[in-house]
């Protein structure tokens, strides 16, 4: 009887039109893919274990959780790997909101009727997209550093905002061109300068074309930060290395630090499909 009253529980709130389209979705819509990504990561715990059984590893995860936080008689002490988390969102959101002026004023020179403005954004674009990330970051530490007087932490900002900025710029590019030419034509009907046309009209509605390849972006730059560890930028990689150094505890560090790149691309990957599905233009 109590199994059934269960049963019936279960049935009756499952009947509800918005918990079976969640149940649907989450069951339903991608089980190939959801029977791939579990195969996948079941194959590399595999490896992980196989590999360190054959080199006699010994697995030490009791000592990880010292490096997120200790209690003592003073509290709680945060440990080294939440600091490094703080440094690389740091580093990431200066040179997002630096690379994305950089990217949208690349985008209008390119879009502009001016005589040199298409020219100077190709050469910028052709220049940054066929230079390497650690080439690009080199030529910021090591040759703009000396002349502009930049330490690593400035280059490094830089180099990720110049790299970005130019991968955004065509994002803002396609975004704009997506829009109808009838939106211009109606604006300018009415007599709207192109600077208000921009701001009113175009940009508005070219933001449901740019978001999801901006969120990539986002994502992109949060992972490409961990380069700057080459030049000792304080952030997450950097923070790994320097434990694995102290206590050779390579796989479980390697591991953790993923764990935690991960859990915030997913965070913000799932925030920005939330914006993406709130804020979206109808056509």
């Amino acid at each position: 009887m109590f199994l059934d009253q269960i049963l019936e529980s279960i049935r009756m709130a499952t009947a509800r039109p918005r918990l079976q389209k969640r149940l649907k979705r989450l069951l339903g819509a991608h089980p190939v893919s959801i029977a791939i990504y579990l195969l996948v990561m079941w194959g590399l715990i595999e490896l992980a274990l196989k590999g360190s059984a054959a080199m006699g590893y010994n697995w030490q995860w009791y000592r990880v959780p010292k490096y997120f936080f200790t209690e003592g008689a003073d509290g709680i002490t945060i440990g080294a790997i939440p600091w490094g988390l703080v440094g690389t969102l740091t580093l990431s959101g200066l040179a997002f909101a630096l690379a994305f002026l950089i990217g949208l004023v690349i985008a209008l020179l390119r879009l502009s009727d001016l005589m040199v403005g298409p020219a100077v954004a190709r050469v910028f674009l052709e220049v940054i997209r066929n230079m390497p990330l650690l080439v690009l970051l080199y030529v910021f530490y090591y040759v703009f550093g000396p002349i502009f007087g930049l330490d690593r932490y400035s280059a490094s900002v830089l180099c990720l905002a110049f790299f970005h900025g130019a991968l955004m710029s065509e994002i803002f590019r396609g975004g704009i061109n997506a829009v109808a030419r009838g939106q211009w034509e109606a604006a300018e009907s009415i007599g709207m300068t192109k600077g208000q046309i921009y701001r009113y009209i175009i940009l508005p509605q070219s933001v449901k074309f740019m978001l999801p390849p901006m969120t990539s972006e986002v994502v992109n730059m949060i992972k490409s930060s961990a380069i700057v560890s080459v030049i000792a930028v304080v952030e997450l990689t950097t923070v790994g290395r320097n434990i694995i150094s102290d206590t050779y505890m390579s796989f479980e560090i390697w591991f953790t630090i993923a764990a935690v790149y991960m859990a915030v691309t997913l965070i913000i990957s799932t925030f920005a499909s939330y914006l993406e599905r709130r804020y979206a233009v109808r056509d």
